[in-house]
């Protein structure tokens, strides 16, 4: 191991210790009532104040519902970059079943994603650790999460099969001087999903003088999103929805 790689993994490994040792002081707050669990978020009118219960939580990988055995999935939500969380209220509760785990994972996004997409990797191991009867991990991360979810796969190892979905993904790079890790090849055991949005109706990426979705992996798929969703512009909240009605 280098010393650059020793390095990153100290790095990790502090934040994961923080992490612990927060959740620790705070342990209380998954009994308390302004835990976010997903049956008492509301997607309807109060859909933003149950978008800041998920932004409030602490860094780490949070679940959403009591743990059972029967359950055989896991969904994960990761994020992006300014998110004030409402827009993850509907596709978490239309994803989620009796057979699935929903988690939302809280990052600073203040931050390059290599370094978050390693931590997401330790944390991902440790929660499957603990949940031996999980068979499939589906991830979905919006906009610079989707950046984030994609830089997981050069840390992740294991071989438990791996669904990864970037949602309005600027995945061809911020210019904020990240060198963020695209795969030049895909595991066997993990797909790539890249749902694009139209760039001239996205008002994150309209700006910008080319579409910075459009990226090669190869071994992924690719689908561009519609114009309208229920009737009004699909931009780049509404993405997330649309894609978890046609997942």
């Amino acid at each position: 191991m280098s010393r650059t790689e020793r390095a990153q993994k100290a790095n990790v490994l502090l934040v994961l210790c923080r992490t612990f040792v927060a959740a620790c002081l705070a342990g209380f707050s998954l009994a308390s009532d302004d835990y976010p669990w997903l049956t008492d978020l509301d997607s309807g009118p109060g859909v933003k104040a149950s978008g800041l219960r998920l932004m409030n939580l602490d860094p780490g990988l949070h679940p959403l519902e009591q743990s059972t055995t029967q359950v055989r999935k896991m969904l994960i939500g990761v994020h992006g970059f300014g998110s004030r969380g409402y827009e993850w209220v509907y596709p978490l509760q239309t994803l989620d079943d009796e057979n699935t785990l929903a988690f939302f994972h809280r990052w600073n996004t203040f931050q390059c994603t290599n370094n978050a997409s390693a931590e997401m990797a330790l944390l991902l191991e440790t929660v499957l650790a603990s949940h031996t009867h999980i068979e499939s991990v589906k991830i979905i991360g919006h906009s610079y999460g989707g950046l984030m979810a994609i830089g997981f796969i050069a840390h992740w190892k294991q071989e438990i099969p791996i669904q990864i979905h970037t949602v309005a993904a600027p995945l061809a790079g911020t210019g904020n001087g990240c060198d963020n890790e695209l795969p030049s090849v895909l595991p066997s055991n993990i797909e790539v999903t890249q749902w694009r949005t139209i760039q001239a109706l996205d008002n994150a990426f309209k700006g910008w003088p080319t579409d910075p979705q459009i990226v090669e992996i190869p071994g992924s798929l690719v689908t561009r999103l519609p114009e309208t969703y229920r009737g009004r512009r699909l931009g780049h909240n509404w993405s997330i929805s649309w894609v978890a009605d046609n997942i």
